[in-house]
């Protein structure tokens, strides 16, 4: 059975990781410190897990948000309907080798020597959190402020969800395969990497890349959406690591808390979806990548000091 107390942990690493997974602020950079601060290993097998199923709950919450947007580019009447799919595909797969290069190279280069090394173990490290946090900043912040202004000027950044996501908008959305490419390049980084938002830095590439604000949006949330399913059986697997006698628990109880923090993170995940986008919508988008900036300064600060290790 789990107690009481790993039920609050685990409520509150749901609702951390629902409130930040869909903000450009790295989910995971604020559920590991959160996990440090209760003095758990963010690197053992049960919490990889369980940051995964968090990270589930809070897809099912993008399902529910855009399921209609998803309908009206999926449809037969949407001209682009090929362009979207194949654009998906792409980005996809560079995401996917740039993973799977990841899970070779990182375990004997930047763990060599390390016994039984996985990726995993980067998640742990501060100083990295804090480098990512700030590459994401520096990339959410040049976006915000540049793409911000000229939707303004546009009048884009008014441009109401329901309008964006007419046929006629969806039209205009088309997206080059290159700039799909790129996007799954940068979607890639941000697997090793705790910190390096996902959405932030894949929505904040489309933007830099002339991608429509709603459209952007759309595009990095789906990639998101199908990325999880792999991301999930993946670290299924790795539970079969997980000794019966762990202090931290069964593969059993492992999975009882990924479901649980699952149903949470999908409450906290479908609210803070609505506020990126109204703020998205209002060209506040550098307030994130500002945010992230500090939040690594903060870091580099904690870890010079031996606060966080």
């Amino acid at each position: 059975m789990i107690s009481a107390m790993n039920i609050l942990v685990i409520v509150v690493l749901a609702i951390v990781q629902g409130a930040a997974e869909l903000l450009p602020i790295s989910s995971s950079a604020h559920v590991i410190l959160v996990e440090l601060i209760f003095g758990l290993n963010p690197t053992s097998y049960q919490m990889t897990f369980l940051l995964i199923m968090l990270h589930t709950g809070t897809m099912f919450a993008v399902l529910v948000y855009f399921w209609s947007s998803w309908k009206k580019l999926l449809s037969r009447e949407n001209p682009e309907r090929g362009n979207f799919v194949k654009t998906v595909i792409y980005a996809t797969i560079v995401t996917g080798i740039i993973g799977l290069v990841a899970l070779i190279a990182v375990p004997k280069v930047f763990l060599r020597g390390v016994p039984n090394a996985r990726v995993e173990d980067l998640f742990g490290n501060v100083w990295i959190i804090a480098s990512a946090l700030a590459a994401a900043g520096i990339l959410t912040t040049i976006a915000g402020f540049t793409k911000g202004s000229s939707a303004h000027r546009r009048g884009d950044a008014q441009e109401p969800a329901s309008q964006a996501s007419s046929p006629s908008a969806l039209t205009a959305s088309r997206m080059s395969t290159g700039t799909s490419l790129l996007i799954g390049l940068i979607q890639g980084l941000a697997l090793p990497f705790r910190g390096f938002s996902r959405s932030g830095t894949t929505i904040s590439t489309a933007l830099l890349s002339g991608v429509r604000r709603f459209h952007a949006e759309v595009f990095s949330f789906t990639l998101a959406f199908v990325l999880t399913f792999p991301l999930v059986a993946w670290e299924a697997l790795q539970l079969r690591h997980i000794r019966p006698d762990s202090a931290t628990g069964s593969a059993g109880h492992a999975v009882v808390a990924g479901l649980l923090g699952m149903v949470f993170s999908f409450g906290a995940g479908l609210l803070a979806i609505r506020w990126l986008s109204a703020w998205l919508e209002k060209g506040r988008w550098a307030v994130f990548g500002l945010y992230c900036l500090a939040l690594s300064a903060l870091l580099y600060v904690l870890a010079g000091t031996g606060v966080l290790r």
